[in-house]
């Protein structure tokens, strides 16, 4: 069986964001922290990645690279997207870049974002998804 929590990144594979934030995520699976969590890494280039960003029905595609979290049902092992429990929340993990519908992060183009998603905010959601 997999992990309990999925990580749904979407991303392209010339973008130097996408690369920093899979970079970051691999650097942070490797802490016992977050034994729990594996990444699935979905190609927005490839058409089983356009699917998978479409059927998430969550990320805006001007805010790429970004991800949201999965978890699996106890009994059958089904993932199932993580249903942000605050949407909208002023002081949500991630600041401006959070989901609104799933626990999760987005990139923020604006100049209070600067395109950045770092380290920090990807533990707050990951400490979000255990604790929801």
């Amino acid at each position: 069986m997999s992990n309990t929590y999925q990580i749904h990144v979407f991303g392209k594979s010339a973008c130097p964001k996408c690369h920093t934030l899979n970079g970051r995520l691999d650097d942070l699976l490797q802490e016992d922290a977050w034994a729990g969590f594996e990444k699935v890494y979905h190609d927005l280039e490839t058409e089983n990645g356009l699917v998978e960003f479409c059927e998430a029905e969550c990320l805006n595609p001007q805010r790429v690279p970004g991800f949201y979290i999965s978890r699996a049902n106890p009994v059958t092992g089904e993932h199932q997207p993580m249903a942000n429990p605050a949407p909208g929340a002023a002081d949500a993990p991630g600041g401006s870049s959070a989901l609104y519908t799933w626990v999760g992060l987005q990139t923020d183009y604006t100049a209070v974002g600067r395109g950045v998603i770092t380290p920090r905010m990807i533990e707050a959601v990951l400490q979000q998804a255990k604790e929801v």
